[in-house]
């Protein structure tokens, strides 16, 4: 999920009241609900090294049980050496909670991770497969609205903190209500429907009313109990989805067996921006890939959308695959194709990687690859 998201559960977590724990216990649910992600710091590689070490070594078995170690030894030396000579009748932060906390915290980044259909490596640095909840967009506004409201109804209580949620849902209403998806191929229209938009908008509405008329304690905003309920709330919302996501695979695969089309190895129903009844499918058979839409509220609730993509084969494919950006790229890529085209003059081939479930959506392009006449690779212009 994204940052905000794995941001909001651990400051949740600590309005529920876990941040009594111990003293710091706030900043280790939030620290430790991020940590995960420094990997995020392959992205100013060159190619494609981000996707192929995203989501593994800082996600996986061998570092889940090592970042609360980390964390909350951290946190101690800065409760010793800076903390307590800013104050010296502070109490000092505990280790065995603060190391509790940083553990829950740290386990619900994988967990979150996990439920859309980018994927998650559980098993780094001992095995690379990688295992998709195909349940939620890695962006999802109603997990927003629910744990940033509570957040918003707690913490908005000076000019500054208001002005600074402002801020956020400024942006958070731009991702949800424009026209096109900010990153994406401004080309291609966004998939949330008219209803998630308004809404979107009512629920805004509902947080400025409670806040403006005090209908909570500006003091204090929510209760701790009211926190616990919205976490449960989002955690069963969760639930629901993955649940729902499964449910939807098996119908596509009795339809596609109805239709002739028994042989299926894999099958993903993809969320799709802010409309948890829809998702994007694709089915990967020995030889093919089948494009299609789902939707709960339809009927057919199925329907195969354009010509099957074949799977990559074959001795040009293998030529470039061996290039060194194709390699890190289909070490990530769920479905791959490869366009397969003559390069200029016809004394060589240009292939063009991408991946089946981001095709509709015109991103994550992957590498291109030039081969020439003896199908080695080269850096030679097409």
């Amino acid at each position: 999920m994204d940052p905000i998201t794995h941001t909001f559960t651990g400051a949740a977590l600590a309005a529920a009241g876990l941040r009594r724990a111990t003293p710091l216990a706030t900043a280790a649910l939030v620290m430790g609900a991020n940590a995960p992600d420094v990997d995020v710091l392959s992205s100013f590689s060159d190619g494609f090294v981000s996707l192929a070490f995203r989501r593994g070594w800082t996600h996986g078995i061998l570092a889940l049980p090592l970042w609360p170690l980390v964390l909350a030894g951290l946190l101690l030396l800065w409760d010793r050496w800076v903390r307590f000579r800013r104050n010296t009748h502070a109490a000092p932060a505990r280790a065995g909670p603060l190391l509790a906390v940083t553990t829950l915290a740290v386990l619900t980044h994988p967990t979150l991770d996990w439920l859309n259909n980018y994927g998650m490596r559980w098993l780094m640095p001992f095995d690379g497969t990688w295992f998709y909840g195909d349940a939620l967009f890695i962006i999802d506004p109603w997990v927003w609205l629910a744990l940033g409201g509570m957040l918003f109804l707690r913490h908005s209580n000076r000019r500054l903190s208001v002005a600074r949620w402002t801020v956020f849902w400024t942006f958070a209403s731009f991702a949800v209500l424009a026209s096109t998806v900010p990153g994406v191929n401004p080309t291609i229209p966004v998939l949330v429907p008219l209803p998630a938009r308004v809404l979107w908008v009512a629920g805004l509405a509902a947080l400025v009313a409670v806040r403006v008329r005090r209908f909570v304690a500006a003091a204090n905003g929510p209760s701790d109990r009211t926190f616990a309920a919205a976490l449960a709330i989002v955690a069963l919302y969760m639930c629901a989805a993955v649940a729902a996501s499964a449910a939807a695979r098996a119908q596509v695969r009795a339809a596609l067996a109805a239709g002739g089309l028994s042989a299926v190895e894999d099958v993903m129903v993809a969320p799709v921006a802010a409309n948890p009844f829809a998702g994007q499918v694709v089915a990967a058979t020995a030889n093919a890939y089948y494009t299609g839409r789902w939707s709960w509220l339809a009927q057919p609730r199925f329907e195969l959308a354009g010509e099957p993509l074949p799977r990559p084969r074959g001795e040009v494919f293998e030529a470039a695959a061996r290039a060194h950006d194709a390699q890190q790229f289909l070490s990530w890529a769920r479905f791959p194709v490869v366009a397969i085209e003559r390069s200029t003059g016809n004394d060589g081939f240009v292939a063009h990687f991408g991946d089946a479930r981001y095709l509709d959506l015109g991103r994550l392009d992957g590498p291109t690859v030039r081969l020439d006449r003896n199908l080695s690779i080269s850096k030679a212009p097409p």
